[in-house]
């Protein structure tokens, strides 16, 4: 394929067109799935961090509400361990308060008491914390919680985030001289939260690689039958009608490559119908046509001779109609609309075929016998089966001999049937005779203007009826044509 500048006219077959650049539906299937997974886990990732951060958040209120809550009854409750009596003295209630409790990681407990011209003096130091910058070595953050007008707050440095509670401890309604205060330290929590997102993250980036593999292969088994459909639609052409595609399982995609085979088996019959009616057509009308053309080339001038070669051209002509009617005929019985059923009685559509096959010839008529019921068939197709099966048996019996015409009932089917007493078929001439310019290798009687598309025209109309003609021999001597019907209901 030329990749040069040269190469800018329209697609051809060696330049693909904006059809072939078309993303195709197996990775467009596989992109909205990667969308849709990608954008559900990350929710769930997002989701998992946004609950674990609230367990954090609700874990420390709770300890700040516990601390200070414990302190509180202290407050109310403790006894100073001199005296045997409340605590007057603050800086000794945080001290003793204190020495008897014991920090939970990343927490802090300080006792800070007023000063005088100064920040509030610490009290008692807490354990060694992991933290970046703890509170106790932070007097600018003492001084903003002692100085807070608020019970609980948090504070933005630059370590990270403080929570923090405190409990203000004032002597005799004064002013507070000492707060108790719980802090913490949530970036460790928080940081644990961060984790569980990032492993999230990285199992779900593993689960999308996993997905796409998957995806991938399941799409194109499921689509194989969408492709088979492509390849042998651009295969396909009017000489090969023959590729089918392999139908496996019962899902929608082997109902549209069981569609579309049946859409092929139509297309190749209406193919071979076109074909078969060219092929016919052709290799019929060409003796005819040769007539024609003799007889006017060597047309002289006397009158006599004029007339008989304009009686020989009008009679090759007219056989030539009758052909081309007969293959029309035939051509339509491959459309859907070739048999119209409508509900008949099987008895009256027998008395009128017997009463129009009796004016074809002077034979000894007999309507044998007439099935009473009522079906769905289509009346003029039976009727011109019928008569064309009336006129075959006139042709091959001789004048005075017998036909029979009836209809009957057997094994819930209908059987409309024409006998005659005439010479038979014979074994080699039954295989044939229902084919298309047939006639047989030894014919029953004389040879007649026919084209031998009377008996093919019989069986296409009992196919249409979803049945068959059959031959049968008749008891004394002759031929026994059947349509065996099936009742269109």
């Amino acid at each position: 394929m030329s990749t040069g500048p040269a190469a800018t006219g329209p697609a051809t077959a060696e330049s693909p067109g904006p059809a072939h650049r078309r993303v195709s539906a197996r990775v467009r299937i596989l992109l909205w799935l990667l969308l849709v997974m990608a954008v559900a886990l990350a929710a769930v990732a997002a989701t998992t961090r946004s609950i674990l951060l609230r367990d954090v958040d609700h874990r420390v209120d709770r300890l700040l509400t516990q601390e200070t809550g414990e302190f509180t009854n202290f407050v109310n409750r403790g006894v100073d361990p001199d005296t045997g009596k409340g605590f007057t003295d603050p800086r000794k209630l945080l001290k003793v308060f204190l020495e008897r409790q014991y920090a939970d990681p990343d927490e802090e407990l300080i006792g800070l008491v007023r000063r005088e011209g100064a920040g509030p003096a610490q009290l008692s130091q807490p354990r060694e914390l992991s933290v970046r910058d703890p509170l106790h070595r932070d007097p600018a953050a003492r001084r903003a919680i002692f100085a807070a007008d608020g019970s609980t707050g948090t504070l933005d440095r630059a370590s990270g985030e403080l929570r923090w509670a405190k409990v203000e401890v004032a002597r005799y309604g004064d002013e507070p001289e000492a707060a108790f205060v719980v802090a913490f330290h949530p970036a460790a929590e928080q940081a644990k939260a961060d984790d569980v997102f990032r492993i999230l993250l990285a199992i779900s980036g593993v689960a999308l690689v996993l997905t796409t593999g998957i995806a991938w292969a399941v799409a194109g088994r499921i689509l194989k039958p969408v492709r088979l459909v492509r390849t042998a639609a651009a295969q396909l052409t009017e000489q090969d009608l023959t590729r089918r595609i392999p139908v496996h399982g019962k899902d929608d995609i082997a109902a549209l490559a069981d569609t579309f085979n049946g859409m092929l088996d139509r297309l190749e019959r209406a193919f071979a119908a076109q074909r078969e009616f060219v092929d016919d057509a052709g290799h019929e009308l060409r003796t005819p046509i040769t007539i024609v053309r003799g007889h006017l080339e060597l047309m002289g001038d006397d009158p006599a001779e004029r007339e008989e070669t304009v009686r020989l051209v009008t009679d090759e002509l007219d056989r030539m109609s009758r052909i081309v009617e007969d293959l029309l005929l035939l051509a339509k019985a491959e459309r859907p609309d070739f048999i119209r059923p409508e509900p008949v009685q099987l008895a009256e559509l027998t008395a009128d075929v017997f009463v129009k096959a009796r004016a074809l010839g002077e034979r000894g008529w007999e309507l044998a016998e007439v099935a009473d019921r009522e079906a769905r068939l289509d009346p003029q197709r039976i009727t011109q089966a019928m008569v064309q099966l009336a006129q075959n048996a006139v042709q091959h019996t001789v004048p005075g001999g017998r036909i029979r015409v009836g209809s009957r009932l057997v094994s819930g089917r209908i059987e409309l049937y024409v006998a005659d007493s005439g010479p038979g078929v014979q074994a080699q001439d039954a295989e044939v005779i229902f084919e298309r310019f047939r006639r047989g290798t030894a014919r029953r009687g004389a040879r007649t203007s026919g084209a031998g598309l009377g008996l093919s025209i019989v069986r296409a109309i009992a196919r249409g009826h979803r049945g068959e003609v059959d031959l049968r021999p008749t008891d004394g001597g002759g031929a026994t044509f059947v349509l065996v019907l099936e009742d269109q209901t």
